[in-house]
């Protein structure tokens, strides 16, 4: 969804109508002229931007994850800059992702719809998507680990650690739920991540000097120097 103080093009207007058209309509009974009365725009200025209604769903598919990417960065580095942990930094990011799509959508009844034809019609953009997601993930556990001096366990690495955050997401990824599961994912994020860092390196002991013991035949030969 373009905020409206932002629409400030005819395409960004069409993609803005397109999207509630879809949300409230669903793909199939949605049609070129409900989307064009939704923008204020004649039918032949949709047709000028987009050739039909695939290649309009397709942008608006485009523009929904764009801003769902952006919306995922700027959670996650507000935070870092309020100095939270990497669970809750990731989380922040899941979370930031759902509710912008969801709110995209505006808690549809056609998600099931929507999702079937978004894999069946963009599965380029959907795995595009993903890998963009992954490289976000993974730059943020990087730089927060370092940033806090945080190790992950062995054998995990931050691409493994992304990878597990991505899988759980999958798990949750039907938008018939609302916003409902989101304390839930998480959670499921703060244990994975939990279970992921290596644990706080633990100072060594300080050894202990045994005390120097004064050998006895030293201490009697001195005491029969001082007799005679």
């Amino acid at each position: 969804m373009i905020p409206k103080g932002l629409r400030t093009t005819p395409r960004e207007r069409i993609l803005d109508a397109a999207m509630h058209v879809f949300a409230e309509n669903g793909y199939r009974r949605a049609s070129m002229e409900q989307v064009a009365e939704a923008a204020q725009f004649s039918r032949q200025a949709v047709y000028l931007h987009f050739d039909n209604k695939s290649s309009l769903f397709r942008a608006v598919v485009e523009a929904v994850h764009e801003g769902a990417y952006q919306a995922e960065a700027e959670a996650g580095l507000t935070a870092e800059k309020a100095g939270k942990g990497l669970a809750d930094i990731l989380a922040a990011q899941v979370d930031a992702r759902f509710r912008y799509i969801l709110e995209c959508l505006e808690e549809t009844e056609e998600a099931e719809e929507l999702a079937s034809e978004v894999l069946g019609q963009t599965p380029d953009l959907h795995r595009k998507f993903i890998e963009h997601n992954l490289g976000l993930r993974i730059e943020t556990i990087k730089r927060v680990c370092k940033q806090q001096d945080l190790a992950l366990r062995s054998r995990m690495s931050a691409a493994e650690l992304a990878r597990c955050i991505q899988t759980a997401m999958h798990g949750f990824n039907d938008l018939r739920l609302g916003t409902a599961f989101l304390n839930d994912l998480g959670r499921v994020i703060r244990l994975i991540v939990a279970g992921a860092l290596a644990p706080a390196a633990m100072p060594a002991p300080r050894k202990q000097h045994a005390p120097i013991k004064t050998s006895r035949k030293t201490s009697r030969s001195r005491t029969g120097r001082g007799s005679s």
